[in-house]
């Protein structure tokens, strides 16, 4: 079992990958330094392992961190991490006409 949640780039060769996985039939929330270079391509010994007792704890110290206080620029905070796009859904059939469906966004922003 192994879900990797994110990674977030150090430098040029480093990741940070987290991820919940299990480790000696335990499972935990794993954050270590992946390295892609020429001599070595893999985890690093950098990181920890937080175990599932520890785990709630963990979380709440991370949700108590006021970003404010230790960002250089907190005008960062109002930009939030990209999602990727799903595919949009195939449009409805053509036999419904635009007087059940009303009038578009566009039609309403141009009022």
């Amino acid at each position: 079992m192994e879900k990797e949640l994110g990674k977030l780039k150090k430098n040029e060769t480093t990741e940070i990958i987290i991820r919940v996985d299990e480790y000696k039939g335990k499972k935990g929330l794993t954050i270590r330094e992946f390295v892609t270079s020429e001599k070595y391509t893999g985890f690093t010994k950098a990181g920890t392992r937080i175990s599932p007792e520890n785990f709630f704890s963990f979380r709440e110290m991370i949700n108590s961190i006021d970003s404010k206080e230790f960002m250089e620029n907190p005008e960062i905070l109002d930009s939030k991490p990209k999602k990727e796009k799903k595919p949009k859904k195939e449009a409805k059939s053509e036999s419904v006409s635009k007087e059940e469906n009303g009038p578009s966004e566009e039609e309403l922003a141009q009022e």
